[in-house]
């Protein structure tokens, strides 16, 4: 059909609104792509597990093998050390009593420290090789997720004492709480996700993670009911916690030990031990696509999000070359080079 001049200069502008409209509505991650902002050397000694954000402190908790590094998380500045931690994995947060907790795995305890000074107020005796570690406001009780014993230990964080085990049959990693007294644990050996009362400390469900295989990190989104379980046959299993089952699986990279969900930005984070930290978006509680597959460094696998400035931390170090196995030793790891521990932050 031929336009008339008028009609030529309606459609162009008809056209030009819809344009406008699709900009406004597209997913804000499609207008401002996730990168690199910063990158900094901490040194110091001892390998690395988990990382946490504090968003009151701004700082950053950061288990050493053997001590915990506390980070200023704008500066990037090493502020302090919690020392004599054998094996740490976690760092959980109470901040309403000014007190934080790690979980040390060589010894199956949990030091309970001072917010502000740092320094150490009780050792509490915990289930065998504690590994992650969290809070729930909801019980107000800290509890950890204990791999030998296959069990969580639930601790007063007022008192510093253990109030009771629930034993979760199977391997535990980490796990996620609503806000309303449920904790959503990833069962490593058997890929399954187990429901726990944090108030009564009883198993309330469990579902398969399929075709997920031996999940690590997990984070959730309250507000839509969902878990996001990062896999190590490199999926991102996305579940419904309501219904007990899976809503879909996303490719990932390999090696992912970390994930985060940035609610604000309806964005989802693991971050990939291969070196990509990848990004997907959450275009609806049904519907979820990857939009970017960072490139990180080697060994960043674990992470912590500041969800107000919607920054991603990374940690990891420089290698050496990889040594031969031996008998000994049949899957030797690459050494890491000394002082090279650093901690990248991205961003838009």
């Amino acid at each position: 059909m031929l336009l008339r001049p008028r009609q030529h200069v309606r459609a162009s502008l008809c056209f030009a609104a819809v344009a406008v409209c699709a900009a406004l509505t597209l997913p804000a991650i499609a207008r401002a792509e996730i990168h690199l902002l910063r990158t900094t050397v901490l040194g110091g000694e001892g390998g690395w597990d988990y990382l946490t954000y504090d968003g009151v402190g701004h700082r950053l908790f950061i288990s050493r093998s053997t001590h915990v590094m506390v980070v200023d998380s704008d500066s990037l500045k090493v502020v302090g050390d919690i020392a004599n931690t054998p094996g740490v994995h976690g760092i959980a947060l109470v901040q309403e009593l000014g007190r934080g907790f790690t979980s040390n795995g060589r010894d199956t305890s949990v030091t309970m420290f001072d917010l502000k000074t740092l320094q150490p107020l009780a050792r509490i005796p915990v289930g065998r090789n504690p590994d992650a570690i969290v809070y729930d406001a909801a019980s107000r009780r800290v509890f950890t997720m204990n791999g030998g014993s296959e069990d969580a230990t639930a601790i007063d964080p007022a008192t510093g004492t253990v109030v009771g085990t629930v034993a979760l049959g199977g391997k535990p990693e980490e796990s996620a709480c609503d806000g309303k007294g449920r904790m959503y644990v990833n069962l490593e050996d058997s890929s399954l996700i187990v429901t726990v009362d944090t108030r009564s400390l009883k198993l309330l469900g469990r579902w398969p993670l399929a075709p997920g295989e031996s999940p690590t990190g997990i984070a959730m989104d309250r507000a839509n009911n969902r878990l996001f379980s990062g896999c190590s046959n490199n999926k991102l299993v996305v579940s419904d916690v309501k219904k007990g089952n899976v809503v879909t699986t996303l490719p990932i990279g390999s090696r992912v030990d970390g994930v985060a969900f940035d609610a604000a930005r309806g964005l989802a984070f693991s971050s990939n031990g291969e070196g990509t930290l990848t990004v997907v978006h959450q275009d609806s509680p049904a519907k979820y696509r990857v939009v970017a597959n960072v490139p990180t460094a080697l060994g960043a696998r674990t992470l912590a999000c500041d969800p107000d400035a919607h920054r991603i931390f990374l940690i990891t170090a420089q290698f050496g070359p990889l040594p031969d196995s031996t008998a000994a030793q049949p899957r030797p790891r690459r050494p890491m080079l000394p002082d090279t521990f650093q901690l990248m932050v991205f961003g838009e």
